[in-house]
């Protein structure tokens, strides 16, 4: 029993197929609850429809949904296939279709059969939590994965492709042009990004207007701009972020992000200046997780589902490490504790209300895993002292 057991866990086949199964399983799980309980959902479905329709995407329909939205004019293409369907169905295909971009991107890591079947592991917890808010984190983060992978295996336009999915539906896909010092032919990434940009902005004036289009961008700025200010309060579930850990332990909702961003954005370039470690996948990969780790530890839109993200981050690193000294596994249990279980039952409400969300704890483990990972970029030998199998 044992053995098949063993054999199941170290089988990333097994692992994806639990995955796929849980996207259903929680989608349906949300729609017999709702419409509450699939607000998420009919944002995303109202996206192409508003669009249809050329109704502005970033105001209240109180009547279709509450709060707002703050994806782009884009993402009206990708929802709407599954807008179409009867909600039961096209909330299900939804929740299927992000989980097969991160799954896809796992499996196309360069590490072993067990390894990336226990990273699935170690990530379902946080895939669950993603799950079952219908976001596109977690094709987002499949996506991040990919646009890293395909730079390393010259395939520049399908890095650049994944890259712009990003942006044009959440902006936070410009943090894969981190990569973009590894590329070996930059004029067919930029060329071929710039057309691909072109396509992406031009498809939905097809069914919408060109004025309209436009006019949704303008509008998407303003909504992002309002939401960031939105976020900067102390106690709500948005800002679980290092930003806000330092907000709401020093009690102080107005410190700009610019004041946290000053750091953390030398902090997160500097490794850039190790050139000699550029050709090294595993630096390459390292930098990835650093990525995954600062989109999220420097947002503050970052909120629980969000966390896939960064732990995604997290295991990519742990799975690089050839020697796991007892201060990583200290460090990944800290965060399979702290980030991945903090807002589920395993901790009492009183202690998830008043310390985990009211301080943003649950940011904490990836800040002291984040500032590992610099520490690593620019000292460690990558020939040497990490692993890709």
């Amino acid at each position: 029993m044992k053995e098949k057991l063993l054999k199941i866990i170290v089988n990333p086949k097994y692992i994806f197929g639990v995955y796929l199964i849980i996207a259903i399983a929680t989608a349906i799980s949300k729609y017999l609850r709702g419409d509450y309980a699939i607000n998420n959902y009919l944002i995303f479905k109202n996206v192409f429809f508003n669009t249809l329709h050329q109704k502005n995407l970033f105001i209240h329909y109180p009547d279709l949904y509450f709060d707002l939205n703050h994806y782009g004019i884009f993402f009206s293409l990708l929802i709407a296939p599954f807008a179409i369907m009867p909600d039961w169905l096209g909330i299900s295909l939804w929740n299927v279709a992000n989980t097969f971009i991160f799954v896809y991107a796992i499996y196309k890591l360069p590490f072993s059969d067990s390894k990336k079947a226990v990273l699935g592991v170690l990530c379902l917890q946080e895939y669950i939590t993603a799950a079952l808010s219908l976001q596109f984190n977690v094709a987002l983060t499949g996506l991040l994965i990919l646009s890293a992978v395909y730079i390393y295996n010259k395939k520049e336009l399908k890095s650049v492709t994944a890259i712009l999915i990003g942006i044009f539906v959440k902006i936070y896909g410009i943090v894969g042009l981190s990569q973009f010092f590894f590329i070996k032919n930059k004029l067919k990434f930029i060329g071929g990004g710039l057309v691909i940009a072109l396509i992406f902005f031009a498809v939905p004036m097809i069914y919408s207007s060109p004025q309209f289009v436009i006019q949704s961008y303008s509008d998407w700025f303003h909504s992002i701009m309002e939401k960031n200010n939105e976020n900067q309060v102390l106690g709500n579930m948005q800002d679980i972020s290092l930003m806000g850990f330092f907000r709401r332990i020093l009690g102080d909702a107005s410190i700009s992000n610019l004041v946290f961003l000053a750091f953390g954005l030398p902090l997160f370039a500097i490794p850039y200046i190790r050139i000699s470690q550029y050709k090294h996948y595993a630096f390459q990969l390292m930098i990835l997780a650093s990525t995954l780790l600062f989109l999220v530890l420097f947002s503050s839109s970052s909120e629980s589902p969000t966390y896939i993200i960064a732990v995604a981050g997290v295991l990519i690193w742990f799975f690089l490490q050839k020697k796991r000294t007892s201060l990583i596994m200290g460090l990944l249990i800290f965060v399979i504790i702290f980030t991945c279980f903090s807002t589920s039952d395993l901790f009492p409400k009183h202690i998830k209300h008043n310390y985990i969300i009211k301080y943003s704890l649950k940011a904490v483990p990836c800040i002291f895993v984040w500032l590992r990972i610099i520490y690593e970029l620019l000292v460690k030998d990558f020939e040497k002292d990490y692993s890709l199998q």
